[in-house]
C-alpha cells in the first residue's frame, strides 16, 4: 500500500533520487530518465483522455487501463533485480499485460482502412493528443532499450514488449479516434517544393 503524507522530504534536495530497492541514483541516472520519461507517457494520455471519454468510451476505457499499467511499468523500472533475494516481491509487468494490450489494438485496427501513406499527427484533439503520447512513449522505449543495454543493468522482457506495443497502440487509437481513419492527415512527399 502507498501512503503518502509528505510531499516534500528533502532526500532529493543534493540531485539523487531513491529507488524502489532504496538505492540512491543521480536524478539524470539513465534508469531514472526511463521511468519518468514513462510518467510522462503517463501525463499526455491524461491530457489525451479529455477528448476521449466522451466522444470515444471504448477507446478512454482502454486508456484507463493503460494509465494504470503505466504506473505498474514505472514501479518495474525502479525496481531493478539485484541478483539477490527481494526482501518483497517486487511489481513486474507481465506477459499477460502485453497480451491484453495487442488483443485491443487487434480489436481497434479491425475498422480501418490499411494505410497508403504515412499519417501526420492531427485530424481531431484526440488524435493529436494521442500521436504526442505515442512519440513520448516511442522516447520512453529508446530510453528502456538503452538500459537494458547496459553493464549490470536489466530491464525485463514484458516491460520491453509492452512499451513497444503501447506505441503501436497509440498510434492505431488516433486513427480510431479520427473517424476510424477516414479524418487521417495524409503525409504528400514532396508537396511543398
Amino acid at each position: 500500500m502507498v501512503v503518502l503524507n509528505r510531499i516534500y522530504t528533502r532526500t532529493g534536495d543534493a540531485g539523487t533520487t531513491a529507488l524502489g530497492t532504496g538505492e540512491r541514483r543521480p536524478k539524470y541516472d539513465l534508469r531514472v530518465e526511463a521511468y519518468g520519461t514513462v510518467d510522462e507517457t503517463n501525463a499526455t494520455i491524461g491530457l489525451a483522455r479529455l477528448h476521449t471519454e466522451r466522444a470515444h468510451p471504448l477507446v478512454d476505457a482502454m486508456l484507463a487501463r493503460i494509465q494504470n499499467d503505466l504506473f505498474d511499468l514505472g514501479a518495474d523500472l525502479c525496481t531493478p533485480e539485484t541478483g539477490e533475494p527481494p526482501k518483497w516481491e517486487p511489481l513486474r509487468v507481465l506477459d499477460s499485460q502485453v497480451e491484453r494490450i495487442e488483443q485491443e489494438i487487434d480489436t481497434l485496427n479491425a475498422d480501418l482502412q490499411p494505410l497508403r501513406s504515412f499519417v501526420l499527427p492531427g485530424g481531431s484533439p484526440a488524435a493529436a493528443a494521442l500521436h504526442l503520447s505515442r512519440t513520448v512513449c516511442r522516447r520512453a522505449e529508446r530510453l528502456m532499450v538503452e538500459l537494458a543495454a547496459q553493464p549490470g543493468e536489466s530491464v525485463g522482457g514484458p516491460a520491453l514488449r509492452y512499451v513497444n506495443r503501447l506505441s503501436d497502440f497509440l498510434f492505431v487509437a488516433s486513427r480510431h479516434v479520427n473517424d476510424r481513419g477516414q479524418a487521417d492527415v495524409l503525409w504528400v512527399p514532396g508537396k511543398n517544393r
